[in-house]
């Protein structure tokens, strides 16, 4: 009986799913045919129940066009693509618009599990009012149809102009506030030029008030402006950001470039572009074109006074134009030293205990120590640059200053203009010189920005496991049969580690065992069956089928898989077994739990299976930590179960009980095992050899290794 303390979390509803024959049904309609483990593997909240909202998320993350409107019959009797209607008694209906009836078609899961003829009026009245509307998205021209793809378009410029009426909205503001910050100066030249020369109290109070509910109102749109500049910005950042964790998620392991630090590097660059969207850099970019604006003020109210501007800002641009080539050589170089010093940190933070175990701590601190002086230098180069181009600005804006007033009293001194006309004139040229005179920062600021995006344009365009425009036919359940023929393979950039013509096959149900020497090619044979790797010569077929023609989260729901560097996430050991199976019940976590040997360590504990794991799963030793790995393999009752050395941390206790727990539950699944221990060999009637990436002996175990070895010896 098992105990009260072995609690284990979170049970899976019995309420009957209504959302999903809904939306299978339509991506099947639309030519994007999905299982439900591919369709799971796709959606931010895969141990959610679906929902009305999550659905819609969903068709969007895959492409689609989606669009939201109310229910009316008209709506459903024109429709030409799929629509969801979402009724009152919970779930929903697909509508499907048919070619070989008169009527469209209905997928309604509450009455039946298949499609019938559409009864449009039963359908209104069971209707809730709300339907959406489900298009696929315009082909793309052949020589785009390899590119990434998000759910708005294009990965980062469709979110922004999703948000494009925000910024028009932003755009509008900006005009307004730039004309209210005419007022100003107006007032000075009023009152210096009208008020004080006629002594013009009314005339005073009345410019007070009028100027005071300006600065009111400017202040108003200011504050809206921004808000509107956070909310836009904070829209695409969401979808931008997770349109690259997608990516990195999806990205086709072959593809994969540099060490894990330096592509967290890339990753965290977006926070340069998403500060640059939401700061106040973009604001002084859409202030710069207003000062234009200024400057006819400026000359409709001082006349010659103009000349000055038109004289001294391309000095200022100019010095800002000329640090450019020298500011984007840097800023690239910097950015790279950047990706070296995150490489260095997170490969010490991942390795810590061993790193100290080793007493490697000095050379990594080296390591750091180099990246960071690089940086520095490139840095100091950088702001020297910067502020040079900076100081021309300061002193051209105060030159501009005393040049106006200057010249602005030789001017009035003949009649020209008045004493007012130079007070505003030199308020309005600070106001035109401000945008300008932060010129320098703001394109360092837009090439670190490109940077970013060129690393983060080059990731997205890496090759996907689901490419763009290809379509896999769903595989629920396969059988087991494995086989490869005439495989070859070599890791990018390495001479040594791959596969030469191997060909072997594994019927459904039979257990094998692979066995090497280190460096033979025996890990190398696991990813390719798991669909990892892809052969470079020949292929490998599941139930007959290139593994290329699977989508990836079905072929993986179908093979458990035990590796040997264990991967534990934060979280419960509840959780950690559940991520292997497809919404697991209680019942299968259980299961599975009982015959890896973690029931046997959780029982007793207080927590059960809410005991809490940090990263890495520690808090278990490396045999739990194994143990917890190998249920989590076996909760999704998969038809292949790969392990490779899965009992490298046991001790021989615990690893005799799970071999025999093992042997008695695994008799119809297809068992791989790779591995140097022998005792692993009961699990196995036949034996692979490989050596040096070539299979060296196939067959039965007692043939292969001798009647020693099969009953135990060393192999």
């Amino acid at each position: 009986m098992m105990q009260q303390t072995a609690e284990v979390p979170s049970a899976v509803e019995d309420a009957p799913d209504y959302f999903l024959p809904c939306l299978l049904a339509v991506l099947a309609h639309l030519d994007k045919p999905m299982s439900e483990a591919a369709l799971r593997a796709r959606v931010s909240d895969p141990d959610a129940g679906w929902t009305w909202d999550l659905v819609g998320d969903t068709l969007q993350s895959l492409g689609l066009s989606v669009q939201w409107a109310p229910c009316t019959l008209d709506l459903l009797t024109q429709a030409v693509q799929p629509v969801l209607v979402k009724l009152h008694s919970g779930g929903c209906a697909a509508l499907l618009p048919s070619h070989e009836w008169d009527e469209p078609m209905v997928m309604w899961p509450a009455r039946s599990g298949a499609l019938e003829r559409c009864d449009l009026a039963a359908l209104m009245s069971a209707s809730a009012g709300l339907c959406m509307s489900v298009q696929p998205p315009l082909r793309p021209p052949k020589d785009q149809a390899h590119l990434p793809k998000g759910r708005m378009g294009h990965w980062f410029f469709g979110p922004l102009l999703a948000a494009r009426s925000m910024y028009w909205q932003v755009a509008l503001a900006a005009l307004l506030t730039n004309v209210f910050a005419l007022s100003a100066s107006i007032f000075s030249m009023i009152v210096y030029d009208r008020v004080m020369p006629n002594n013009a109290m009314d005339t005073l109070t009345a410019l007070v008030v009028g100027v005071c509910f300006v600065l009111f109102s400017d202040f108003v749109i200011r504050t809206v402006r921004g808000y509107f500049l956070d909310v836009a910005g904070a829209r695409a950042d969401a979808v931008i950001a997770d349109s690259l964790f997608e990516q990195v998620l999806d990205i086709d392991l072959a593809a994969r470039k540099g060490s894990v630090g330096a592509m967290a590097s890339v990753l965290k660059e977006y926070e340069s572009i998403r500060d640059f969207l939401t700061s106040a850099t973009l604001t002084t970019l859409i202030d710069i074109p207003f000062a234009i604006l200024f400057l006819v003020v400026i000359a409709m109210v001082g006349g010659p006074l103009f000349w000055v501007l038109v004289i001294i800002i391309p000095v200022m641009i100019g010095a800002s134009l000329v640090v450019q080539p020298a500011l984007k050589r840097l800023v690239q170089t910097s950015f790279e030293d950047d990706q070296n010093k995150h490489g260095v940190l997170v490969e010490t933070l991942n390795g810590l205990e061993t790193v100290k175990a080793i007493g490697a701590g000095a050379q990594m601190r080296h390591r750091w120590q180099k990246a960071i002086a690089h940086q520095a230098q490139i840095g100091l180069r950088t702001r020297m640059l910067s502020q040079f181009a900076g100081n021309v600005a300061t002193i051209s804006s105060q030159a501009a200053t005393i040049a106006i007033v200057s010249y602005g009293v030789v001017l009035a001194h003949d009649g020209s203009i008045g004493t007012g006309a130079i007070v505003a004139c030199s308020m309005l040229a600070g106001k035109a010189i401000a945008p300008l005179s932060q010129l320098a920062q703001l394109v360092t600021r837009i090439n670190q920005s490109f940077s970013s995006y060129k690393a983060l344009k080059e990731l997205m365009e890496s090759p996907r496991e689901h490419p763009p425009q290809t379509t896999f036919i769903p595989r629920e359940k396969i059988a087991g049969d494995i086989e490869f023929r005439n495989v070859s393979f070599q890791y990018p950039g390495q001479q040594s580690g791959g596969l030469d013509k191997v060909s072997f096959t594994i019927k459904a149900g039979e257990k094998v065992a692979i066995l090497g020497r280190v460096g033979s090619g025996k890990t190398t044979v696991s990813k390719l069956m798991q669909g990892l790797r892809v052969p470079t010569e020949g292929a490998v077929l599941v139930d007959g089928c290139d593994l290329r023609q699977f989508d990836k989260a079905d072929l993986r729901r179908n093979i458990g898989t035990v590796l040997q560097d264990v991967w534990l996430i934060s979280g419960t050991v509840g959780s950690n077994i559940a991520l292997g199976g497809l919404r697991p019940s209680n019942e299968d976590v259980l299961w599975a739990s009982q015959i890896a040997g973690v029931h046997d360590f959780i029982a007793p504990h207080p927590d059960g299976y809410n005991l809490k794991l940090a990263e890495r799963g520690e808090g278990l030793s490396g045999g739990q930590r194994q143990a917890v790995s190998i249920a989590r393999a076996l909760v999704g009752k998969p038809p292949i179960l790969i392990m490779d050395e899965p009992t490298s941390s046991m001790d021989m206790n615990a690893e005799k009980a799970l071999i025999d727990r093992l042997k008695s539950h695994l008799t119809a699944s297809t068992l791989v095992v790779i591995t140097h221990k022998s005792s692993l060999l009961d699990l196995v009637d036949r034996v692979i050899v490989v050596d040096q990436g070539k299979v060296v002996a196939d067959g039965p175990k007692s043939l292969v290794l001798g009647p020693a070895a099969a009953k135990g010896a060393t192999p």
